[in-house]
This record gives structure tokens, sequence and C-alpha cells, in this order.
């Protein structure tokens, strides 16, 4: 039996070890018959591929038989073959630096591709021909983007061009494989070099064409970078925020997915105006629908895909707060329409200022300093979190005599309105200003 994979790679990284993966000449049977005795749980969901699952000790463990599988070139899905040799086992893996093993119990490392060299270089390389390599499985093509981002390694010369070769080829691998892997890549620390890998190979004009789009695009609030540029400065703040205001928690892909796309409307909306001004006149709106509809593709839940629309649609709602102060009715507005969404359109939106100029940009910052202050303070007086009438459905009926219908839903919408610009008003005062608005009705 062998250490293989991500976790030897990874210990001689000093990264964390989480789930360790073994390999084995037995076979699945002689695997189980073993695992079950010492293990608290195990599973054999994976089976067919030579697969058995165990929480032993505390840690997740999955041992799989040497593997010699056989690609038809028609799908990324090999005939499973059972191999015989752990050297014949590691040639076929993705990576040189994930195709190292450590032989137990005598701690012997195994490394016939040259793992060692690669990781000592900080570069990412197939054991083959990368072109068999991708031929094979095209979404290693995805996993070398997300690996260069996630080890902050670089993709050697031959393997980058064999993905700039063979990215159509993506199109045999399941959408949701695709998706999968750019969520773990968005999910990273530092996702940008993986994002430029996936656009320079053209691989992303397969898999996120609104990405690449961007960088035909000036934008006219940063004359010193491009759009594309800008969204991927807006991705690494974005990301630099979230550590600071959610420290230890999981990465946020509905935040991370919002910073990239958030101006994936521009292309769509760019004009020309008298006097050579370039505008981009309601690409919140349009790169709101265009990122819904992209998300869809991908097969995004529809909690991710109503939430990152959502975030692209509100995120330019604060450049008017710059332009004179909000009354106490436009911040409630603001927090009504973010609703739970609000803590990650606070951080996308700093996010969203990437000018060099020191002086417009702390005045942005000094801005939503504000803005937040008058968020908590009203939030603590108003619970604005909250934000409801002071009358409920079944006080407005028994308040004008109605009966479940549509004039009730008017009601409410209306002292809904009076909650947002006024504040709370009380039963008393809500109850006369309903029955007022009611007899004005006719």
């Amino acid at each position: 039996m062998a250490l293989v994979g991500g976790s030897v790679r990874d210990a001689f990284l000093d990264r964390p070890l989480n789930d360790l993966d073994f390999t084995t000449n037995a076979n699945p049977d002689e695997i189980l018959a073993l695992v079950k005795p010492v293990s608290t749980a195990h599973w054999d969901i994976g089976r067919a591929f030579g697969t058995i699952g165990a929480r032993i000790d505390g840690h997740l463990v999955e041992i799989t038989t040497y593997r010699a599988d056989v690609y038809d070139g028609a799908t990324r899905k090999p005939a499973v073959k059972f191999g015989s040799t752990l050297d014949g086992d590691l040639i076929r893996r993705d990576f040189t630096v994930n195709a190292m093993a450590l032989r137990l119990p005598e701690q012997v490392l195994v490394d016939p591709s040259g793992g060692v060299e690669d990781l000592i270089a900080r570069r990412i390389a197939t054991p083959g021909s990368p072109a068999d390599s991708f031929g094979d499985d095209p979404l290693r093509m995805l996993r070398a983007a997300r690996f260069a981002s996630q080890l902050g390694f670089t993709v050697e010369a031959s393997t980058e061009q064999a993905m700039r070769d063979l990215a159509d080829r993506i199109s045999i691998v399941s959408i949701e494989r695709v998706s999968d892997e750019l969520g773990k890549l968005l999910k990273t620390d530092a996702p940008r070099a993986g994002l430029q890998l996936l656009v320079d190979t053209g691989l992303a004009a397969l898999v996120l064409p609104e990405l690449p789009a961007l960088r035909l695009e000036i934008d006219e609030h940063h004359h010193h970078k491009d759009v594309y540029e800008h969204s991927l400065t807006v991705l690494d703040q974005a990301i630099d925020l979230e550590k600071e205001r959610n420290p230890g928690e999981a990465p946020d892909l509905i935040l991370r997915l919002a910073a990239l796309l958030h101006d994936i409307g521009k292309p769509a909306t760019k004009r020309t105006e008298p006097g050579g001004v370039v505008t981009f006149h309601h690409h919140d709106v349009v790169g709101a629908k265009l990122a819904a509809k992209r998300l869809r593709q991908l097969r995004y839940d529809n909690e991710t895909v109503a939430a990152v629309s959502r975030l692209i649609e509100l995120h330019l709602r604060f450049f008017g707060y710059t332009e004179g102060a909000w009354t106490d009715s436009a911040v409630r507005r603001y927090v009504r329409d973010a609703g739970p969404l609000l803590p990650r359109l606070h951080i996308l939106t700093r996010a969203d200022v990437t000018t060099r100029n020191r002086r417009k940009a702390d005045r942005l910052g000094f801005a939503y300093d504000d803005l937040e202050d008058r968020v908590a303070a009203l939030s603590e007086e108003e619970e604005l979190a909250a934000i409801r009438p002071d009358l409920d459905g079944e006080q407005i009926m028994a308040i004008l005599g109605l009966t479940p219908g549509r004039e009730v839903g008017e009601a409410y919408r209306f002292l809904l309105e009076l909650r947002l610009e006024e504040g709370p008003l009380g039963v008393d005062v809500a109850t006369e200003r309903l029955r007022a608005w009611w007899d004005a009705r006719g």
C-alpha cells in the first residue's frame, strides 16, 4: 500500500493534510475486508472504480486498487481497468506533482515522472505527453488552471501549448464537472493566475466567454486598465475583504462570482457619445441578466444564480451616495433591496474601487464608511434587517373589512412605502394613514 497523490504533494509543501488517498494492489473486496475492523464507518460507492472509502482514527481515507484505465477518445470516462504496479498507476495520473507515492510502512518515495523536481521548480507538467493526457481527459486542462492558482505554480510551456491546441476538447466534459472545477478555482486564495491561464489558452472562451470578452472594452472610470484587468482586480480585492471581514470562514463562491462578473454587461452597453466619451449605461441590469443566463447554463443552483445576479444588479447603487447625502429613506431602501446580501454588497462595492487616484479612492472609501455607519445606526433603531409595514395582512383586513385578495396586497405595499419613507410609525398612526389612503381611493 502507498500514500499517493495530493497527500504526498501537500506534505512536501507543508500544506494542511485533509483527506488521505492510498493505492494498493488489493482488489475492492480485499480492501473492504481490511478496513472494516479498523474503521468507524466505510462506504463502497466507488467500488466499480476500485475505490473504498472509510473513516479511520478521525481521518477520511480513500483506498483505490491500482488503475490502468483506457480512454476511447469520445468521452472523458475511461474503461476501468485495474493495474498491477504502482509505477503504472502513477504514470496515468494528471500531473507529475500528483503522481508521487510513499510506500508504506517502509516510507519509500516512488516518483517515476519527476514530481519532486517539478515541486522544487514550482511547475505544473503532465507525467507523459500533455497532448495525450488532455486528449484522454480534457477536464485536466481546467485542473491545471486550478492548481496554478491553488499552489502558486507556473504551467510548463508544452503543457500550456497543449491546452491551447486541445481547448475545444473541453466540449466532451459534462457541464457539471466544468462548473465544479471553475468553482474550485474561484475558491482558491488567489484565482487570478488560473483565470488568466483559461483566457490566454482559449478555454475561457468556451466555458465562460463573458470573461475574455471584457478584454476588448476600456473602462471609462479606470483609463489605466481595461475592464478585464479591472474585474480581476475587483476579485482580488473582494477576496482580501472577505478574509478580513469573515476570518476563518469558507470561501464565498457567490461573492467571488459576483466580483468576477460584475461588469460583463459592459460589452453589450458600450456607447461612444459626442466628444468621444464612452458610456456603459445600464450595464448593471444587462450584466445581471447575462450572469443569470451563464450561471444557469453552468448548472449552478437557483440560490447562487439569484444571489449573484442580484449583487450585480445592485453594485452601482452606492455611487449615487457620493453625489449627495442620502435621506434615511434612501438608506432604508438600499438595505431593503439588498436584503440578506447586504454584507456581500458592502464587500463588492468597496472592492469595485480600483482607481489609482488616491484622493478619489479615499473619498469613496470615506463615503462608504459613512453609509455603513448609517446602516448600522438605523438598524439598531429600526431593525432594518426585517423591514416590514407596521400592520400585517390580518390587521389590514380587519381594519378595512376586506377578505384576502388584490386590495390587501395594494394596502400592504402602501404601508411598506410609508415604512421605508418615514420609518416606524406605530400601529395607531399606521391605522390612521391606512384609513385615509383607503378613503381617498373612494
